[in-house]
């Protein structure tokens, strides 16, 4: 939190942007975003069918809401912090391969243990890190994560994460 407050008073809209907090790109980002999240939900589906675990319930309406938010929290960690500080180092700065696949492996190992979340978000984040490259935006990078995550999770993981979150206080 101190980065963030350090970066924030410096009152540049470079540095801001350099870590994807910048509003601008949004449609552009989305639009790239667009077509792997289509495919990314019609799979869902068909490997949930395959595997008998679609389990969607009203309980994914709070949850597309409020997952995003910490998608974008994620995004920024990981994506805009991680790959953005390896991309602007001064001294033996890796190239863009090494900050994507670093940054998805981190990614996917932040969702240990389990192998379904770390297989989907180690790809997720393979493409988010080309996009994050080109495009800075980690708002939209989130609420896709967001989306796409909540979707993962009724479909093929077969869980509900509104009752692992929330079970104790609404049901």
């Amino acid at each position: 939190m101190d980065y963030i407050c350090s970066q924030a008073k410096q009152k540049s809209k470079r540095n801001t942007s350099l870590l994807g907090l910048s509003p601008g790109h949004f449609k552009e980002v989305a639009l790239k975003i667009l077509p792997f999240g289509t495919i990314s939900v019609i799979t869902f589906f068909v490997v949930g069918y395959k595997l008998d675990t679609i389990n969607l319930s009203w309980h994914i309406i709070p949850i597309l809401i409020l997952y995003p938010i910490w998608g974008i929290i994620q995004q920024f960690l990981v994506i805009g912090l991680v790959a953005g500080n390896l991309q602007h180092l001064k001294a033996k700065r890796p190239n863009t391969f090494i900050t994507i696949t670093v940054t998805a492996i981190l990614f996917g190992l932040m969702h240990y243990p389990d192998y379904w979340l770390m297989a989907g978000t180690f790809i997720l984040a393979l493409l988010y890190g080309y996009i994050y490259q080109r495009s800075r935006n980690v708002y939209v990078l989130g609420l896709f994560h967001g989306w796409l995550g909540a979707l993962f999770y009724y479909t093929v993981v077969g869980r509900d994460p509104f009752v692992e979150v929330f079970g104790r206080l609404f049901l």
